[in-house]
């Protein structure tokens, strides 16, 4: 008897962690009122949005040439000289929500800023997703999805992959009108979620996946909960919710992104760090400790029965496991494939949490707790992303020594460079000079079949339609001593077809590594800008040049 006790209270409070509704409460009863969720969701979001509003252009790697995209949308009708270089070709690609969105920002604001609300509204929409899924799930508004504001700034997020990030918020409001729908009239509920596919389908299409699995484990549970002669009509009903992602294979089956098919690359490697993804932002330390201060609290709200875990959650990791360890890193070409869905999966966990904070303790812990930890984690990505501002702005001031409609290329010094987090920023922000000279740019994507921006004909084989890694220098400067008629990359025979030159990842105050092919105009800190050709003055070196000043 005295060894079945410890048991039987292990069995009990596994019973009620996994509770789909608290016990000793109605179901219609808040945790805080309304007013004080609102205010609360309010503060912490404008918490979190600090580092973007202090930072006009986040260090974010795909950021800034999504941005230049942006740009060229919003302003090819009157520049000739992005009418020069580009071409809008409005397609079904699944890619496409800032595309269709933040063109429409720039009549009212200027590119940089834009952006920022994009990003901002992003943070919003995820959270106030997994907060409405909670309420879908267990009937009351909650505090507790709040913990997750400090998950919006993860490695996922660094990548840049603005679209995917935007369609895991949509995913998660779709979540929650299926969920509030589920016991009405099915028609209803299959024309609301074709609405949600198909917005998901052009923000991104990985978004959609991320929605068909929080359907597939939420159905999954409720086919559990059915008594045996209700099993039949709950099949028909569970093969039901396929019918909503029929539209979105039509769609696929005209969008040219199946000529990316072949783009298939399955890795074992790497599994683990894209779960370490959801949690890493610049230190691994504080990453860990942060971690280990919210585990630390829900053990120890869960062992007094303060914390709920709704039961759709034990299916949500389940299904979205099996589907983590099938998905490939590269699909439809489309790099980090699979490490993307961790971080959404960790929003739909969080909101399968209710915390019981009737106890004083509880809520101000909880409350403390929280914003200790958003506190924490803005810091450190405020303190980085200061850090690299200067080389931002930097950037940007070398982009003003660039001439009006010139060609740019991209190289690197140091093929590795682009892998260092501190470098992230650095990988695309050529790419500025699309947005503040009108440059045609060698690195912007214009892939077509991923997206809708393309060069026009005269210029396509002077950029990388591929997505590919830039040439090194090295490389350059064997193409231009040693020319062959065979090379038909798009940097061949770059000293007659290139106005300036870009050199990523260099060591500061580096030697220019050519002085006879072109002439050094500006020494950043990580890169330098150079001029084609041997200089017009009488200085055909800027060896020992003073650095240019930094200017807005």
């Amino acid at each position: 008897m005295a060894t079945a006790a410890p048991f039987k209270r292990l069995t009990l409070d596994l019973a009620k962690l996994f509770s789909p509704h608290p016990a000793g409460r109605a179901r219609g009863s808040a945790d805080f009122s309304a007013p004080q969720i609102a205010v609360l969701f309010a503060v912490l979001a404008l918490i979190t949005s600090i580092p973007v509003i202090t930072s006009p252009l986040p260090p974010l790697e795909d950021y800034a040439n999504h941005l230049a995209r942006m740009s060229v949308i919003a302003n090819l009708g009157h520049d000739p000289n992005l009418a020069r270089f580009y071409e809008l070709q409005w397609e079904i690609v699944p890619n496409l929500m800032m595309d269709l969105t933040v063109p429409w920002l720039v009549r009212i604001m200027n590119i940089y800023a834009a952006g920022q609300l994009f990003l901002i509204s992003t943070f919003v929409l995820i959270i106030s997703g997994a907060m409405t899924l909670h309420r879908a799930l267990y009937g009351r508004w909650s505090v507790l999805p709040l913990i997750a504001f400090p998950l919006l700034y993860n490695r996922v997020f660094l990548i840049g992959v603005t679209n995917y990030q935007f369609g895991i918020g949509i995913a998660l409001w779709g979540l929650a009108a299926w969920v509030a729908l589920r016991e009405r009239a099915l028609p209803l509920r299959l024309i609301v979620a074709t609405v949600f596919v198909l917005v998901l389908f052009f923000c991104h299409l990985f978004a959609v996946g991320v929605y068909g699995v929080g359907l597939l484990a939420f159905e999954l549970w409720r086919l559990t909960t059915l008594e045996r002669r209700d099993l039949k009509g709950g099949l028909l009903d569970f093969l039901a919710t396929g019918l909503p992602f029929l539209p979105a294979l039509l769609l696929l089956s005209r969008s040219p992104i199946l000529n990316h098919m072949a783009g298939f690359e399955w890795e074992s490697t790497g599994k683990i760090d894209g779960i370490a993804f959801t949690i890493e932002v610049d230190s691994d330390i504080i990453a860990f400790m942060l971690t280990g201060a919210v585990v630390l609290g829900a053990i120890w709200a869960a062992r007094r029965g303060y914390l709920r875990f709704h039961p759709v959650g034990l299916f949500v990791l389940g299904v979205g496991a099996l589907v983590y360890l099938a998905l490939p890193r590269m699909l439809f070409d489309t790099y980090m494939a699979d490490q993307r869905l961790p971080i959404a999966l960790a929003f739909m966990t969080v909101a399968c949490l209710h915390l019981d904070v009737r106890p004083r303790s509880v809520r101000r812990g909880f409350v403390a707790l929280t914003s200790i930890v958003l506190l924490v984690r803005v810091i450190e990505v405020n303190v980085a992303w200061t850090s690299l501002s200067a080389a931002s702005m930097e950037f940007r001031a070398s982009v003003k020594r660039i001439e009006r409609g010139a060609t740019v290329l991209v190289a690197y010094a140091d093929q590795s460079g682009g892998d260092e987090i501190e470098n992230l920023g650095l990988v695309h922000a050529a790419c500025l000079a699309i947005i503040e000279r009108s440059a045609l740019v060698t690195t912007a994507f214009t892939v077509e079949g991923k997206q809708i921006m393309h060069v026009r004909r005269p210029y396509v084989d002077q950029v990388d339609t591929e997505d590919g890694t830039p040439p090194t220098i090295e490389e350059l400067i064997v193409a231009a001593l040693r020319p062959n008629a065979d090379n038909t990359a798009y940097w061949r025979a770059w000293p007659q077809r290139f106005d300036y030159i870009y050199l990523l990842f260099t060591e500061d105050g580096a030697d220019n590594p050519a002085p006879e092919l072109m002439t050094q105009v500006f020494d950043g800190g990580r890169f330098q800008l150079y001029r084609v050709g041997k200089s017009r003055t009488a200085q055909s070196s800027t060896r020992g040049m003073p650095r240019a000043r930094t200017e807005e």
